[in-house]
């Protein structure tokens, strides 16, 4: 790059001074900045873009490498598998019947919540003194027991 010391700066200020002039000199030192600031944001833009495509081809290298490995596994699996079932057909045996034992351990079953023995929980005296309902009445059950009766 070039290299400017503090002597050469001086003089292009210098020089600056005497050609533009004081009054337009600090407009032009103005624009000559913003023009810098411009050119330095587009190198740092072509910068970062060419890092990302080579970011980006390393990736795809490393994806096909990837691929290629799995390709090998699965390859190896089948291969594998092909082995197995020459063996047991062979033998006169098939897969499905050792394909999967009785399990020695019963199966998990959720016990079921009974809302009879939790209703039954609570007694009966407890109800009757705090007013918990026990029996359901209807719409017109509840009318009728509430109902004012009347004297004769």
């Amino acid at each position: 790059m070039l290299d400017l010391g503090i002597e050469k700066l001086a003089l292009i200020g210098v020089v600056a001074l005497i050609v533009i002039g004081p009054e337009k000199l600090p407009r032009v030192a103005r624009t000559v900045g913003t023009l810098l600031g411009k050119a330095q944001r587009y190198v740092n833009d072509v910068k970062a873009e060419v890092n990302r495509s080579m970011e980006l081809d390393e990736l795809r290298k490393m994806k096909g490498t990837v691929e290629d490995a799995a390709r090998d596994v699965e390859q190896s699996i089948h291969s594998g598998a092909s082995e197995l079932e020459k063996q047991f057909s062979g033998s006169g045996e098939t897969l499905s019947a050792l394909a999967e034992p009785e399990p020695a351990v019963p199966e998990y079953r959720h016990p079921r919540k009974n809302w009879r023995l939790k209703q039954g929980a609570t007694p009966q005296w407890y109800k009757a003194r705090n007013g918990v309902r026990t029996k359901a009445l209807s719409g017109a059950a509840r009318v009728a027991r509430f109902r004012p009766h009347k004297i004769n």
